[in-house]
């Protein structure tokens, strides 16, 4: 990555024309090609971008950028106080942590934190219209649709709706309840889920890993 402070003024001309005047700035361009014009404020977003792929010829203090669209971004240098390149080698790329898929793993290793003496029949378990994340039997025998989300909202409810439709239509599995697990449920999911049978289930992500049995809140 090749880092540059410089005093510059910058114009690009495309889908719009935008024009930065004079002031001291930081030119960041990357490995793959993106060029991007950067203040001392506005968090991470840059004022002016060239994203890869593109072109970027310098000639004396004009640099020019040019995108296959045809855009141009323009950065005149006017004085470089800085100029270093640096390797950053590969990056391993961001990990996410609490995400739907975790959160579904931990409950299928112990699905007594969302009910007692829940047992898990399958993960994933395969329907015509999409897989239901978690299938399981409580203590009478009876068969438990379990949808987990990050984020619980009226439309996960809508998704679980539609797989105990589907599931109830199956002598086998019928009669199925559904349970809506998340980390946060929206009032609105509460209240459609209430309206069609539906038990909500609040989860703590760090407390489903380091506690053997979580407090939920049954809503």
């Amino acid at each position: 990555m090749r880092l540059v402070v410089a005093r510059c003024t910058v114009d690009y001309d495309g889908r719009l024309t935008a024009h930065l005047p004079e002031a001291t700035r930081l030119i960041m361009v990357k490995a793959d090609g993106c060029v991007a014009i950067h203040a001392d404020g506005g968090a991470y977003k840059p004022l002016n971008w060239m994203n890869a792929p593109n072109r970027l010829v310098e000639d004396g203090a004009e640099w020019r950028v040019v995108s296959p669209k045809g855009e141009t971004l323009i950065i005149t240098i006017h004085e470089i106080i800085s100029d270093t390149n640096w390797d950053l080698g590969v990056d391993p790329g961001l990990v996410k942590d609490g995400v739907e898929a975790h959160i579904q793993e931990l409950l299928a290793n112990d699905p007594t934190t969302i009910g007692d003496g829940y047992k898990l029949v399958r993960r994933e378990y395969p329907t015509d219209i999409g897989p239901v994340d978690l299938l399981c039997r409580d203590e009478d025998d009876s068969v438990i649709a379990i949808e987990v989300k990050r984020r619980g909202e009226i439309d996960g409810v809508e998704q679980l709706s539609r797989y105990l439709e589907f599931l109830n239509q199956d002598p086998r599995l019928s009669p199925v309840r559904g349970v809506f697990v998340a980390q946060e449920i929206k009032p609105q999911a509460k209240v459609l889920a209430s309206e069609r049978s539906i038990t909500c289930v609040e989860v703590d992500y760090n407390e489903l890993r380091g506690i053997e049995s979580p407090q939920l809140k049954l809503l």
